[in-house]
């Protein structure tokens, strides 16, 4: 077939792509650069924003099928860019599809979309979207998701992954950031509670991508539905950042802070911020205390009964390619 992927040459776009050229089907990135390692590969790519209706029609000529993965992501920023990006950019990827007559969109979601401050454990997709959000980035991926569900059709077929916590080798955001804080002594655990969590490895969130665009189709039974994306191997948090540390070759974090402590001073970051129009992102936040003082685990069996998925890749193997690519200075 011939796809479109969103944000192909980021990390869990290019993990996607990876996979669809490697079974031999055509592809079409969409995004603002241009990126050396998709050319490699043969893939087509087309420059442009996802709040330019038109560039995206461009881009999705000739397409059987959407994944889009491309969003603004991060835990600081100002509302309308998030709205932008997430909200009206996913708006437009739909618009494309109904344009042109695309039968199959897949959107890339986030767990973030449920996350009301409180323990996650076991949660399945009947969790309802909370009444208020901590952070932009969760608040503008529910509206977008909604939007994906809500324009399933017998013309246009959709579904939504929320994959959880996405690693490995080429991470450009998660690891990037634990081992960078980790080498300056920056990480402090929050609280003493053994808070479970989930974790994927990016290609076996690829893979349920795949999966999930091979068995969409009018009246089957994940269209128009949401799916939670993991390992299926919840660990403590703490253990898998310093697995992660470990695996880079940085010291553990030992030091903690009380959860309390740490919430205080999010909000006290976000006024110093807000105030003082502050570049960048505050150390702490509201959002980001709570993420790390609860548990957020996921019940996959949906997703292992309607789009066949099963995480071939597991966290001690993965944590292995991880240390793998650090060696050889990746």
């Amino acid at each position: 077939m011939r796809a479109l992927v969103t944000g192909g040459g980021g990390f869990l776009g290019s993990a996607i792509v990876r996979q669809l050229r490697a079974r031999g089907d055509q592809v079409v990135s969409f995004s603002r650069g241009e990126y050396p390692g998709l050319a490699a590969l043969g893939v087509e790519q087309r420059r442009g924003d996802l709040s330019d209706l038109n560039a995206v029609v461009e881009a999705a000529k000739g397409c059987d099928v959407v994944f889009h993965v491309a969003a603004k992501a991060g835990i600081w920023g100002d509302f309308q860019e998030y709205y932008l990006a997430n909200v009206v950019g996913t708006e437009n990827v739909v618009s494309a599809c109904r344009i042109l007559g695309i039968a199959r969109l897949v959107h890339t979601g986030s767990p973030s979309v449920v996350f009301d401050g409180s323990d996650v454990e076991g949660g399945d997709e009947s969790l309802p979207y909370p009444a208020h959000f901590e952070a932009h980035y969760p608040h503008t991926k529910a509206l977008a998701e909604k939007s994906v569900l809500a324009a399933n059709s017998r013309t246009l077929s959709t579904v939504s992954l929320r994959p959880h916590l996405i690693w490995g080798p080429g991470d450009n955001h998660l690891v990037p950031r634990i081992v960078a804080k980790g080498r300056a002594g920056a990480l402090r655990r929050i609280g003493t509670r053994a808070c479970l969590v989930d974790t994927v490895f990016v290609e076996n969130a690829a893979e349920a991508h795949l999966n999930a665009a091979d068995r969409l189709a009018p009246e089957a039974p994940l269209a128009g539905k949401a799916y939670f994306i993991s390992n299926g191997e919840p660990v403590p948090l703490w253990d898998m950042v310093n697995a992660i540390l470990e695996a880079a070759g940085v010291p553990p974090v030992t030091r903690t802070i009380p959860a309390g402590v740490a919430y205080a001073a999010g909000i006290a970051c976000e006024i110093a911020w807000r105030s003082l129009r502050l570049r960048g992102e505050p150390p702490m936040t509201r959002f980001v205390a709570k993420e790390l003082a609860t548990s957020h685990w996921f019940d996959i069996s949906a997703a292992r009964r309607d789009l066949g998925y099963f995480p071939r890749i597991s966290i001690q193997e993965g944590l292995r390619l991880l240390r793998a690519s650090f060696e050889a200075g990746a």
